[in-house]
């Protein structure tokens, strides 16, 4: 590797301090247009035409007395990480770092807005003036609704109860400031997981997909809960080396690098082994000398001698 010695750790934490981490988030950005066009014509679990993204936020706790530029709360610091994934392979199409501070919501303000996608999201992003604008770009959302949300039934259409779904109704919002927000008919459907144990409602501005299907779209939502599993747990951006926001932010994308990498090395390679699977492999290989598909696989990657070669015998 070049390494004649040990790293220390301030050298790590003065790099990341005076490299600019955007650096490192156009590199993540290219490496993402290549990684989605690899899984364009992939499944991941429905049939649909569209793109589906799933949009959802998870927090990274840090100590206050360190990082004083993450304000969260009084007496805690924290960094926020919104990511609009593609579920056509896991694979972060748009990712936004902020201070704890910044609400679910405010997201909804800054993603880019694609025309006859899907944006699946949980109910903290419940705000109709977004969700309207959702409309207004021609997309479609599924979103869980909050218990309190006051609506009028304006047509019922049938369903087979049999297979979980309870009512799939058109409806009008009648809150004053819900309906001035969002004036158009929305889409009610209502779901009993059996599985939780849990009735569960969502809303969307689609008509036109099964009642059944937008339920399943709700479900597909939890791949980017795995992401944020997979970021916090193999790529270790818990330890930070360097407190600065650049550091903090430098190491982040990387790590996101790191992630889209082996997304393409995964496609690539035609391994079959999961991305949770070659993150731990390649964690406790990586300072090996072998081929990665030696690594990744139970195959033998060795030179062997060809015995059928064609060579003239000269004698017998």
């Amino acid at each position: 590797m070049g390494i004649r010695s040990s790293v220390s750790r301030n050298n790590l934490a003065n790099a990341n301090k005076v490299r600019d981490w955007r650096i490192y988030a156009d590199l993540a950005y290219s490496l993402i247009q290549t990684a989605r066009k690899l899984y364009v014509n992939d499944s991941f679990g429905l049939e649909l035409q569209n793109t589906v993204y799933a949009l959802d936020a998870t927090t990274i706790d840090l100590c206050l007395s360190m990082f004083p530029w993450a304000n969260f709360r009084k007496n805690k610091g924290a960094i926020r990480l919104h990511t609009l994934l593609d579920l056509k392979g896991s694979i972060p199409s748009f990712i936004h770092i902020s201070d704890g501070k910044l609400h679910e919501v405010n997201t909804l303000d800054i993603i880019p807005l694609e025309a006859g996608a899907f944006y699946i999201m949980d109910r903290g992003y419940l705000d109709f003036d977004r969700l309207y604008n959702i409309s207004l770009a021609s997309a479609f959302f599924v979103i869980r609704a909050k218990s309190n949300l006051k609506c009028r039934r304006v047509y019922s259409y049938q369903v087979d109860k049999s297979t979980g779904l309870i009512c799939d109704q058109s409806v009008l919002l009648t809150g004053y400031y819900q309906s001035k927000n969002y004036p158009e008919k929305l889409r009610r459907v209502k779901y009993y997981d059996a599985k939780n144990d849990k009735t569960l409602v969502f809303i969307s501005n689609n008509f036109s997909l099964s009642a059944m299907t937008i339920a399943e779209l709700y479900r597909c939502r939890w791949q980017v809960e795995l992401f944020f599993k997979w970021i916090k747990q193999n790529l270790r951006i818990k330890t930070f080396y360097g407190t600065s926001e650049n550091a903090v932010k430098a190491q982040i994308w990387i790590a996101i690098s790191v992630y889209v990498l082996v997304a393409i090395m995964k496609k690539r390679l035609k391994i079959k082994a999961s991305l949770y699977t070659i993150l731990q492999v390649l964690s406790v290989t990586i300072f090996e000398r072998m081929p990665l598909l030696q690594a990744l696989t139970e195959a033998d990657y060795k030179n062997e001698n060809d015995t059928n070669n064609n060579q003239l015998i000269l004698f017998s």
